[in-house]
């Protein structure tokens, strides 16, 4: 298995270069609109929002709770603990058809550099129909685990393509 990562691709104009995010990883206020899809309804609709860089990651994005559609989130009763942000709590999302298992995800009690992410959601972008930073609707960053959301302001690599584990 090839452990070295690809050299950074070099930003265009109006770009970041992912390998530019810092380490541990910043957060910051995302004035763009955010918007969600899922099961053809729309469920998530802010100018709220916020956004995570880490290092070789595309953006996560977390919108208040208050912009979200009531009724669409259904506690997953599982978690995980990230280092930096600390424990987060699952949510499947609900649509009038379909459901997806642990599609999103909050820190009701986010460590202190991170405490503007209380009980704000973010969403995998591969689970939901759409999900849009501005009017570009993003892609899910690779390989299933994160939850960055990739548009045409990010360049890589990103953390999840194959033979990224040892990055």
């Amino acid at each position: 298995m090839n452990l070295r990562r690809p050299a950074p691709i070099p930003p265009g104009p109006g770009q970041e270069s992912v390998w530019d995010y810092p380490r541990p990883p910043r957060l910051e206020k995302v004035a763009l609109r955010l918007r969600v899809v899922f099961d053809g309804v729309e469920i998530a609709d802010t100018v709220r929002g916020w956004r995570v860089l880490e290092t070789s990651h595309p953006p996560s994005y977390y919108l208040p709770p208050e912009d979200i559609r009531p009724g669409c989130l259904v506690a997953a009763g599982t978690g995980s603990v990230c280092e930096w942000k600390g424990r987060a709590s699952y949510f499947d999302v609900v649509g009038p058809r379909h459901r997806a298992a642990r599609a999103a995800w909050t820190y009701p009690s986010p460590t202190d550099a991170f405490a503007g992410l209380a009980d704000h959601v973010a969403f995998y972008a591969a689970a939901m129909e759409a999900c849009y930073v501005g009017e570009e609707r993003a892609s899910p960053q690779p390989g299933g685990f994160y939850g960055g959301w990739v548009t045409a302001g990010v360049v890589g690599p990103f953390k999840g393509e194959p033979g990224t584990q040892g990055w």
